[in-house]
């Protein structure tokens, strides 16, 4: 047997399955040892069985994390614990163990070995005998344990049971059920195919094609003929002969647009074949549910709805967890703001319920054969990571905690969207009805949305709008005095909005005076390019002319493209049009001395003629058959005005 034992993975893998002993010359030392091949072999957790790794210890390092130190054996320490360990196991364990030996170059001495022990689980209820007292022993978490009270009869019971399910001999099948294409293509992809091995090496009742996986097939006593186990079939079977065999072990994955399963249409898909295949495709539709939503307010502009992650982990949890003597198939169900992956059977009985709520429970396994090759093809995290991994990548996306629901037959895990995501397709609900024009319901859903968080953009726009087409500019006036809304927190888009909804009130004081504080603290900020046009309308309703002046000319500045905006250069033309109105006013005013009086005519015509220019220039753009009319009118105001102000003759 090929074991490729790689002590890199070993150091990270979990303590239940590994136990690190620096020496063990010391007949104390030798006595730990064999307890713990005991437990391992006891294997009460099923995970199929563990190592010892002698001449390594556990250290800390430099920053407080667990390192392995390879400190290594002499051949002489190598060979004498060797034989006293192998003896103890034939002599201190009833029924007797003989674990696989395995030597090892020290990685950072190639003058000294590695010795490793390699214990394959049994289906024997281990004993070790200490001089007059005999213990079952068992491996819990780092540890090993005396088995006593209830967990020494769930080790009974476990040995008396059938094998597990992963490892039983199927009778129905035979290795014409196994797809060798996919065996092999499967094989390569976990790193496990040899070249020196033909495929009737694997296909045998002999050899094992990981260390602590059991052979692929059995050799029943009747009739001789080699039948898989049920995990041979599920990972490497026919379609066939999986949905003939186990008609339940299929997956439905099911998409609605809503929030529940009242939708009159939906996506569903029946995702059969092997578990391998099963998995591969679920995580391939559930990864299109995982886009990202923009939000440039943000400081995390780019967020995805759900963790690709969290997706993969949850999705192999269900399957390589699962209970497969349940007739049921794996339900997994995506909702506009949440997924839903149910798995038949419920938690292990060795794992405690609260700790595996808050992602801290050992591992423990109702399928070792199936967690421990997803985990060669990399589709799942190392032992036992996979619930931390769905909190831990939910949590850093900024997605609220996920949900498992414990039932006596199922484990469901929830994954909620990212509450962006969820704004976003309520945004798009009442948008919808504002196009059909149900501007009341559409009102009351986007005031609750603004319940939840006042200063969203996108729900402030949505209100600015259906209050619009309502024409109810009080209501939004209450409602900003209400609520005591801060500008200078409000998006300057949407401040425009606003403004321009009170100024259509040109009679109420309250309106144009809340209207210009709004258009202030817009113009102050950074307002979009498509909007600008759209806030110096406002402006020349409720601002002074020098405002409108001042703001062109510095968003000209800006983009400069905005240079020959029709209606930019056209408010910007009419404001300096005003100002010479006022100006006129104060060369005719005879309460004025003569030298202000010919200043203020002067000021008039420098006034018309930077008008006239921006009014040439808007006529010349101006693509719309009415504004070049308006403009049309501003230019034969602007020449009566200019006949005016014209300079009287010295004759």
């Amino acid at each position: 047997m090929n074991l490729n034992i790689d002590l890199k993975e070993l150091s990270v893998r979990e303590s239940e399955r590994v136990e690190w002993k620096e020496n063990g010359d010391d007949i104390n030392i030798i006595k730990e040892i064999v307890k713990t091949i005991s437990a391992f072999a006891n294997d009460i957790s099923n995970v199929g069985g563990g190592y010892v790794v002698c001449g390594a210890k556990e250290i800390k390092d430099e920053h407080g994390f667990p390192k392995i130190q390879y400190t290594g054996l002499s051949a002489n320490k190598l060979k004498e614990i060797e034989g006293k360990v192998t003896q103890h196991c034939r002599d201190r364990v009833h029924p007797a163990l003989s674990p696989i030996v395995h030597e090892m170059e020290n990685p950072e001495n190639n003058s000294t070995r590695i010795l490793v022990f390699v214990v394959l689980a049994t289906s024997d209820a281990h004993v070790y005998r200490d001089g007059e007292t005999s213990k079952h022993y068992v491996r819990i978490s780092r540890e090993n344990r005396e088995a006593k009270n209830g967990i020494l009869t769930q080790l009974l019971i476990k040995k008396q049971k059938i094998e597990y399910f992963d490892k039983r001999i199927n009778y129905a099948a035979t290795q014409a059920d196994i797809d060798v294409l996919l065996f092999r293509d499967s094989m390569q992809e976990m790193g496990l195919l040899f070249p020196e091995k033909s495929l009737e090496d694997y296909f045998s009742d002999r050899e094992q094609i990981a260390e602590l996986v059991a052979p692929l097939f059995v050799r029943t006593n009747l009739d001789g003929i080699l039948r898989p186990r049920n995990f041979t079939l599920l990972m490497f079977g026919k379609k066939t002969s999986i949905t003939a065999i186990f008609p339940e072990a299929y997956t439905i994955l099911s998409i609605y647009k809503g929030s529940d399963r009242s939708e009159p249409t939906a996506e569903r898909y029946e995702l059969t074949g092997t578990i391998i295949e099963q998995a591969k495709k679920s995580i391939e539709l559930l990864n299109t549910q995982a886009y990202t939503a923009f939000d440039k307010t943000s400081s995390k502009p780019n967020q995805v709805k759900y963790p690709k992650r969290a997706l993969q982990e949850a999705v192999i949890n269900a399957i390589v967890h699962r209970d497969y003597e349940v007739p049921e198939p794996i339900r997994i169900t995506v909702f506009a703001d949440r997924i839903e992956i149910k798995s038949p059977g419920t938690l292990h009985w060795g794992v405690d319920k609260e700790k595996f709520l808050q992602g801290k429970a050992s591992p423990k396994w109702r399928n070792q054969s199936f967690a421990y090759l997803f985990n060669k093809l990399q589709l799942a995290q190392s032992e036992g990571q996979g619930i931390p991994t769905i909190i831990r990548t939910m949590r850093e996306e900024g997605c609220p905690e996920p949900i498992f629901e414990i039932e006596p037959e199922s484990l469901t895990c929830i994954l909620p969207a990212h509450p962006r995501h969820q704004i976003i397709r309520e945004l798009q609900e009442i948008q919808d009805k504002v196009i059909l024009q149900k501007y009341q319901e559409a009102k009351i859903q986007v005031l609750r949305l603004l319940e939840k968080d006042l200063y969203n953009f996108r729900s402030l726009d949505l209100y600015c709008e259906v209050i619009a087409k309502l024409k109810l500019p009080n209501e939004l006036y209450n409602f900003l005095e209400t609520k005591k809304l801060d500008f200078y927190l409000i998006n300057p888009n949407t401040l425009i909005n606003i403004a321009e909804i009170l100024a259509g009130d040109k009679d109420n004081i309250k309106y144009q005076s809340l209207a210009n504080k709004a258009l202030s603290v817009a113009i102050s900020g950074k307002i979009e390019e498509g909007q600008i046009a759209k806030a110096v309308v406002n402006l020349k309703k409720i601002g002074e002319p020098d405002d409108v002046i001042k703001f062109v000319g510095e968003s000209i500045l800006k983009y400069p493209n905005l240079a020959h905006n029709s209606t930019l250069l056209e408010k910007r033309a009419t404001a300096r049009i005003d100002k010479a109105k006022k100006c006129i006013d104060a060369g005719r005013d005879r309460n004025n001395n003569p030298k202000t009086k010919a200043r203020a005519w002067e000021m008039c015509r420098e006034l018309l003629e930077e008008a006239e220019r921006d009014l040439n220039l808007a006529l010349e753009n101006a693509e719309n058959p009415n504004e070049k009319f308006f403009i049309e009118n501003d230019i034969n105001f602007l020449n009566r005005m200019k006949q005016i102000s014209k300079k009287p003759s010295n004759k």
